[in-house]
């Protein structure tokens, strides 16, 4: 029988998953790219862009992030963007060919008053363009994911970075529990879940196949599963980790979606770091969405139209 005829399971180990990231290379993309063209037989590429409405000042100590009000980066505290100010930047991602536009608050749980409802302004109005709107805001209650599924969101996203045993070494002010409770909230709303994590961060092999187990034992699986390589921002606790090499984050990207083959794999930090070569294997490997703008947050991201030219050059559809 043909493994792509196989029920989706929700049920790998991380014995099993740690042996698909230790196959060989070809073999590993060849079984990822033919599951992908089963489930995903148009093998579009979809343009995501990423707005940081709130930034800096975060009271979480996320080793990785230069946002944290914890590290001395160069990255200061911003006002809050405006509506009329995100609802301006939806309208030119779309122009420039974005189909959902993601926005993020530097915060550590979604706050009450003005600036929620404000939130919820901007989602009815992103999804008013005809825009996928996706949200990441930290965590939130029962009561304000199900009025974020009514103003219209799609997604919300709330990444789980690590596998849990390693998760203490990046991150001690909020739980692995908490960040699985709001993946909960989430779901419960009848909103999408966009779950992923970052490699680099001087973790092991194993546990990035724990992570990988968390996330397709979740049932449904993640809509959604973004894929970042560490960016070392100067100031962070994490600032002196080498570069990830490219062909394990191909093996991530590949071994992510035989894991969930329904999703959208997201290639999103870490990009620049990236050749165009490096980019096509993962695409070879199933990834079918990526971050598209001059920035990811505060970190650096593509050019828009090197993006374009090689999604032209390898006859994407986007």
């Amino acid at each position: 029988m043909l493994e792509t005829s196989l029920p989706i399971r929700h049920d790998w180990t991380s014995a099993e998953i740690l042996d698909l990231l230790h196959q060989p290379l070809l073999p590993l993309v060849y079984r990822a790219q033919t599951i992908h063209r089963h489930y995903n037989p148009d093998a579009d590429i979809q343009l995501a862009t990423l707005l940081s409405v709130k930034t800096g000042g975060c009271p979480e100590n996320c080793a990785y992030c230069p946002q944290s009000a914890h590290h001395e980066t160069a990255v200061q505290p911003q006002p809050t963007q405006t509506v009329a100010d995100v609802v301006a930047a939806a309208q030119r991602a779309k122009a420039l060919g974005a189909t959902r536009f993601c926005m993020g608050w530097a915060w550590r749980e979604i706050r009450e008053g003005k600036a929620f409802e404000d939130m919820l302004t901007m989602v009815r109005e992103v999804r008013a363009l005809g825009l996928e709107a996706c949200v990441t805001a930290g965590m939130l209650t029962d009561t304000q994911a199900e009025r974020l599924a009514a103003a219209g969101l799609t997604a919300y996203n709330h990444n789980l970075d690590t596998s849990p045993e390693y998760y203490n070494q990046i991150i001690t002010t909020r739980t692995y529990g908490e960040r699985l409770k709001t993946l909960d909230c989430v779901r419960r709303a009848g909103i999408t879940v966009c779950c992923g994590g970052i490699i680099g961060m001087g973790e092991s092999w194993g546990d990035r196949a724990r992570l990988l187990e968390i996330l397709a034992t979740l049932n449904p699986h993640p809509e959604s599963v973004p894929i970042n390589a560490l960016v070392a921002v100067a100031g962070t606790p994490l600032e002196a980790q080498p570069p990830v090499d490219p062909l394990d984050l191909v093996r991530i990207c590949a071994t992510a979606r035989i894991l969930m083959p329904t999703s959208r794999i997201r290639l999103s930090a870490g990009r620049t770091q990236l050749s165009r070569e490096a980019q096509v294997l993962c695409f070879l490997a199933g990834v079918n969405s990526i971050f598209y703008g001059d920035t990811l947050l505060t970190t650096p991201n593509p050019d828009r139209n090197a993006d374009r030219q090689l999604l032209d050059d390898i006859g994407a559809i986007y």
